[in-house]
């Protein structure tokens, strides 16, 4: 299938469309800017209570009365734009795929797309997140205590960004009985990371310390490669310990050629044979404080080359051996074309939340040093030998037995592969928003839903269906369709599902190996179960129908058949798993075919399982207005109990003044309506998918209402590694 890149079939129908809005454009400004003059935030709220004549009130007296006479005077070119608009529709394509090439300093820091040649034969893993970023017009995105939507459009495309490409720490373990970290081992590392799981590339066995216990290897730090003499092995003519008198060898593999042999070589530390240099103790054997013989010359029991041979275990601190931890943290350049942009636009406002400065300046302590002495280089990369961080027995997670990892986090997950929102409907966001995430995700879907009266949607459609894709592999077909049973007012968006199918590499015999992915937004008004299970319905319906459809290749070509790797449902499914009101929905058929990470069943979460509504009112409160002060709330139970939203009790009505403060008993742990799941059912008979964490993600406090979440999942093929 081909991929709309236009918006219209037509450059000519596209033209119109431009004339029409352009038309209708300043009605609609004029109209959203003063319905949110009559909508004050609980920010603006408490700011012009703290000072009732300042310039934020007499500004909003002054600006009323100008709009609606502004408003009727465009009255008349509204009315003859949207004759032009209206028919238009009917040919409107019902999504915008767009594509960007990453440049090369994109390409260096890891945001370019991925491919073919990123498969790997035993398998991978695949990241994935979903938001509700609630980009409304500016007038009803204030109905949930928000503003300033192409702000916040910016920000949130920029945070998502800066968490995905955030500076990695790539950590390789060299031991005999060490393979892997613990994920309670580098949780609180503020910059996060990148945990090799078993699926990715581990260093070569060949490195491995306990095969150096019979002969030296060549990975040695010591001696050059194919060397078997050195005195540390031991021998008298190792060339990086000349005889005594000698200078310190040109090729010693410790110090490059040429360089001072006496200031930092940590070989010739004073020069050859000095009482002082660490290899050459003055007494013809190791000080006690050399840091090649941590502790002394009597180590029995050590495996490290530079003790004694024969043992199981070398000192942690021995800066020699391997069965330390590499720790490599490389930050990314700054963007020029970001930096100008802020320049141009005056980001750095007096009107902008701590919170909005929150996660850069998180992101920022993970590049400089805490002195704040010194930018950031262009290749700034800190490279530093720790201890190694020990495993138990057993895989044992931070969570009891699930099988994965779960937290609540500050960042969205590096690497981040596909990104999938809801609630961006407001035109201008979309374009702030995807110009953002293409500076990452290199293939966009956005735009994606119709206007006026088309197909199946027989109401006026105001707003498109807010979904948004985002992918680092390549698109290869994408559908979307429109719920015909919306009511209220959720029947004036074009809400429905999405369905895209990915490419995420080549098999040996040169078949395609892809993923489905579905994203969705379901009927909001509460009370409306009997709706929200029809619309799942049609989603297991329009699911099967689109697979169908895109596994089969053209006639005229002979390809062989698709190789799924994963189907994952993402997206705001407006009910949670615990309310009474929602146990239609808990057991829909859906939950049989797709599996949810955090439910143990109808009615009944995971206890780590979080609620994902923020209580509205709480947005600007201090204590979340960050993304790290929120995770702290999150991961305390009464703080959860004062800003989420919790399933509504028989007693609420009580309680006038909304959630705070209240003295009910909450069941759970707030209301979680957004989903990821995924299913192993299409997948071929020898594969398997695996969960490898799961995440609540703070990142886009103050920004939204509601918690992003992520999901990593490993695909294994059940070859062996080669």
């Amino acid at each position: 299938m081909v991929l709309h890149v236009t918006p219209y079939p037509s450059a000519c129908l596209h033209f119109l469309d431009g004339v029409s809005w352009s038309l209708v454009f300043p009605t609609y400004w004029l109209l959203d800017r003063l319905l949110a003059s009559c909508v004050a935030t609980s920010l603006e709220k408490r700011r012009r209570s703290q000072d009732p004549c300042s310039l934020l009130t007499l500004g909003v007296l002054l600006a009323v009365p100008l709009y609606l006479l502004l408003l009727l005077a465009s009255l008349p070119f509204a009315l003859l734009g949207f004759l032009l608009w209206a028919p238009l529709q009917a040919a409107r394509q019902p999504y915008l795929y767009t594509y960007r090439r990453a440049d090369k300093s994109q390409a260096e820091q890891g945001a370019a797309g991925l491919g073919a040649a990123d498969w790997k034969p035993q398998g991978r893993s695949f990241c994935f997140g979903s938001a509700n970023v609630c980009l409304l017009p500016d007038s009803l995105a204030r109905f949930n205590n928000l503003s300033d939507t192409h702000r916040r459009a910016r920000e949130v495309g920029r945070r998502i960004r800066n968490g995905a490409n955030r500076p990695q720490i790539k950590i390789y373990i060299d031991s005999p009985t060490n393979t892997s970290i613990s994920a309670a081992s580098f949780s609180s590392l503020a910059t996060g990371f990148r945990r090799t799981s078993s699926l990715d590339q581990r260093p070569d066995p060949s490195s491995s310390p306990s095969e150096a216990e019979g002969e030296p290897q060549a990975e040695c730090p010591i001696h050059p490669a194919g060397a078997s003499d050195c005195p540390l092995h031991p021998a008298p003519d190792c060339p990086a310990h000349p005889a005594p008198g000698d200078q310190a060898s040109a090729d010693c593999p410790a110090h490059p050629e040429g360089a001072d042999h006496t200031t930092d070589c940590p070989l010739h530390a004073r020069g050859p044979r000095s009482s002082e240099c660490p290899a050459h103790a003055a007494q013809n054997g190791p000080e006690t404080d050399c840091p090649l013989h941590a502790g002394g010359a009597d180590h029995p029991g050590h495996d490290c080359p530079m003790h004694a041979p024969g043992g199981t275990r070398a000192p942690p601190d021995c800066p020699m051996h391997t069965s330390g931890v590499q720790i490599s943290i490389s930050a990314p350049e700054p963007d020029p074309e970001e930096q100008e942009e802020e320049a141009a636009t005056g980001n750095h406002q007096p009107g902008a939340g701590a919170g909005e400065r929150g996660s850069s300046e998180s992101l920022a302590r993970g590049f400089h040093g805490s002195d704040g002495g010194g930018g950031m280089c262009s290749n700034n990369t800190l490279s530093h030998r720790t201890s190694v961080f020990k495993r138990p027995a057993g895989r044992k997670r931070r969570h009891g037995d699930d099988g994965f990892d779960h937290e609540v986090s500050a960042f969205f997950p590096a690497n981040l592969d596909f990104l999938c929102l809801q609630e961006v409907f407001d035109h201008g966001s979309t374009a702030r928003l995807r110009r953002q995430l293409h500076r990452y995700f290199p293939y966009v879907l956005s735009d994606v839903g119709h206007y006026g009266w088309k197909g199946c949607c027989s109401s006026f459609k105001f707003l498109n269906s807010g979904l948004m894709v985002a992918s680092r592999y390549p698109i290869l077909d994408a559908r979307y369709e429109c719920f015909p049973n919306g009511r209220s007012e959720d029947a004036l968006a074009a809400k429905g599902a999405l369905f895209v199918k990915v490419q995420v590499g080549t098999s040996h015999q040169e078949q395609r190996i892809v993923g489905y992915l579905t994203t969705t937004h379901l009927h909001a008004i509460e009370g409306d179960a009997a709706v929200r299970c029809e619309q799942l319905e049609l989603l297991l319906q329009w699911g099967a129908e689109f697979r169908h459809a895109s596994s089969q290749p053209p006639e005229e070509q002979k390809a062989l058949e698709d190789q799924v790797a994963f189907d994952v449902l993402l997206g705001d499914l407006n009910f949670d798993n615990c309310s009474s009101e929602d146990k239609l929905e808990q057991q829909h058929a859906l939950f049989t075919q797709y599996k949810d990470p955090c439910r143990l069943g109808p009615g009944e979460d995971k206890p780590w399982a979080l609620g994902t509504l923020l209580d509205p009112s709480g947005l600007y409160d201090e204590e979340v207005s960050s993304p790290e002060s929120l995770q702290k709330v999150m991961e305390n139970e009464e703080g959860r109990k004062e800003y989420l939203v919790f399933p509504p009790s028989k007693n609420q009505n009580q309680l006038p003044n909304g959630q705070k403060g209240r003295k009910i008993p909450l069941k759970g742990n707030g209301r979680r309506i957004d989903y990821i799941l995924y299913s192993d059912e299409c997948l071929h008979q020898d594969w398997k998918v695996d969960m490898e964490e799961f995440s609540f993600i703070t990142q886009l406090a103050g920004l939204t209402d509601h918690l992003s979440v992520a999901m990593r999942l490993a695909v294994s093929t059940g070859e062996e590694e080669p």
